[in-house]
């Protein structure tokens, strides 16, 4: 007997894999960030593979800064770009967000390279100033 999530994943695994909560993750549903590929029979989400790399990219564009709006914007560049119909300019068009927003995650990372650093040395400063002289 086949099972109708069969070839899926549902969404505790989803949140499992890609450390989203179930509240992100429908949240990212609703605003049409990343909707599931299908339906149970019971009207649950359920996620194929392709979906989970989606939902990868946003996690990873999340702490540097991106808005739902950025986000959505890339995740369409992508597909432009992974689509057999797409006119060489929408593949233009695509491209360049995509060097656009790869500049921004470059700039988002090394500020937070840099307040990495600040913590750690924070952290070093803090250490040294509570080590006990020993006898």
């Amino acid at each position: 007997m086949r099972n109708d999530t069969d070839g899926y994943l549902q969404i505790g695994q989803v949140a499992e894999r890609t450390e989203l909560s179930l509240k992100t993750i429908r949240h990212y549903d609703e605003v049409g960030l990343v909707q599931p590929s299908a339906r149970s029979a019971g009207g649950f989400r359920l996620y194929t593979e392709a979906d989970v790399a989606r939902l990868l990219v946003i996690r990873r564009m999340k702490p540097l800064g991106f808005t739902l709006a950025e986000m959505k914007q890339l995740l369409e560049a992508v597909d432009a770009l992974d689509e057999q119909g797409t006119t060489n300019d929408q593949r233009t068009a695509a491209a360049a967000y995509l060097l656009e927003y790869r500049d921004k995650a470059r700039d988002s990372a090394e500020r937070l390279r840099r307040q990495l650093s600040y913590a750690e040395e924070l952290t070093e400063l803090l250490t040294a100033r509570t080590s006990l002289p020993s006898d």
